[in-house]
């Protein structure tokens, strides 16, 4: 049995959890598996490169802020590898390029082109536990890239792809996928499963379990996945194409506060409007999620969306000249403002979802400004201040029953 494991930067912060990885590791090799292990840098060492890098050039590009970077997860797979060492396992760690994964050439939030895991399976071959250095890859110009914030959770999934692995083991600092952060709301539950596409909304929508680009890559490429607590290795969360839990009416509450709410007031009221506005912020690689069109009058209408936070006032900078042109009266952007969504399979085959999440919103005196619904989801944009308790608010309603 082929078995990939990824650990997270909390996993392995320090050296009592390196330990803990290694354990975990040989344990799962002890049973007779092929093991193959991804590791992302410990603790908070990204965010701490990050601040070196703005200590000497705030403006760095970002191929050498790849360079700087890339670096983290190399000090988490040698000292993984000595950890197992020390246990007495054969054991070899290997850089993304070493590893064989090749990306296009954007920095920073390269997209893997392909993994040939060659040198991988020769290293099985060996007895060896194989351990990799997620987030990272080789482009075209021999040129070191990373895959963006989660890409280590895309570097297991296509490692197991590539090699058809029997199973994917995201560890992490929680026991698996909960109806609600268990940090945050003390009677969330665990579940024991959850669908591709429910994970999938679950990640986009702020829950920070799995990256929302690997649950895609799992699902293109019939991935199983479980995520798993590296502290306690009590029984997980699968992911998989299809749950017993039917009766379910949605499987969580998830709440993302790194939204910004752009607002245009103003726009002429006439065909293409839309099209034109979105199609400057799509030039600018900015994604789009709720968006919202009044009604015309006088011969203006507004048109307001939210985007990441980060891209707040590079969407308002797409769009500055040309609502200048068309005689806008003004562009807001508000950052202070939160996305709470549910999610579920069960909303499909049930009436009344969207409206329990309403009243929880109004009995707790939350007042909502957006609402976005798809077949398995229905998002509400609200107030920042208010997200934590609207949360609450909203999982009691679904869950306290």
């Amino acid at each position: 049995m082929l078995v990939v494991q990824k650990f997270g930067g909390s996993s392995v912060a320090d050296a009592a959890r390196v330990m803990n990885v290694a354990r975990i590791v040989t344990e799962t090799y002890a049973k007779g598996n092929d093991v193959v292990v991804v590791v992302s840098a410990q603790g908070d060492t990204t965010d701490d490169l990050i601040e070196k890098a703005k200590e000497i050039n705030p403006g760095a590009s970002k191929r050498e802020m790849d360079m700087l970077l890339s670096a983290g997860e190399q000090i988490s797979i040698s000292l993984l590898a000595m950890a197992i060492e020390k246990l007495g396992y054969p054991v070899v760690s290997l850089l993304g390029w070493q590893a064989g994964f090749q990306t296009n050439s954007k920095y920073s939030a390269a997209r893997i082109k392909r993994v040939n895991s060659e040198r991988i399976s020769k290293e099985i071959d060996k007895k060896r536990i194989v351990i990799v250095a997620g987030f990272q890859g080789l482009n075209r110009y021999d040129d070191i890239t990373t895959l963006g914030r989660g890409g280590s959770d895309t570097s297991a999934v296509a490692i197991a792809a590539s090699m058809r692995a029997d199973l994917c083991q995201i560890y992490t600092d929680v026991e698996g996928v909960y109806t609600a952060d268990p940090r945050k709301i003390p009677n969330a539950q665990k579940l024991d499963e959850i669908t591709y596409d429910e994970m999938l909304e679950l990640a986009t929508l702020g829950a920070q379990v799995l990256n929302n680009r690997s649950v895609e890559m799992a699902k293109k490429y019939n991935v199983e996945l479980e995520v798993i607590s590296s502290l306690t290795q009590k029984p997980g969360t699968k992911v998989k194409e299809v749950c017993k839990m039917e009766k379910m009416l949605i499987k969580s509450v998830a709440k993302d506060d790194s939204v910004a709410r752009v607002s245009i007031v103003g726009l002429p009221d006439e065909p293409g409007i839309a099209f034109k506005v979105f199609s400057r912020v799509a030039k600018a690689h900015i994604n789009v999620d709720i968006i919202l069109q009044s009604v015309g009058r006088d011969g203006t209408k507004d048109i307001t969306f939210t985007v990441p936070a980060e891209s707040g006032d590079a969407a308002v900078a797409a769009l500055q000249e040309y609502c200048d042109q068309v005689g806008a009266k003004k562009i807001l952007v508000d950052t202070d403002v939160a996305k709470v969504s549910i999610v579920g399979a069960g909303m499909e085959t049930h009436e009344g979802v969207a409206s329990k999440m309403f009243e929880a919103l109004m009995d707790a005196n939350i007042n909502i400004q957006m609402i976005s619904t798809s077949e398995i989801k229905v998002s509400v944009l609200i107030d920042k201040a208010e997200a934590e308790r609207a949360v609450a608010a909203v999982h009691a309603m679904f869950f306290d029953n």
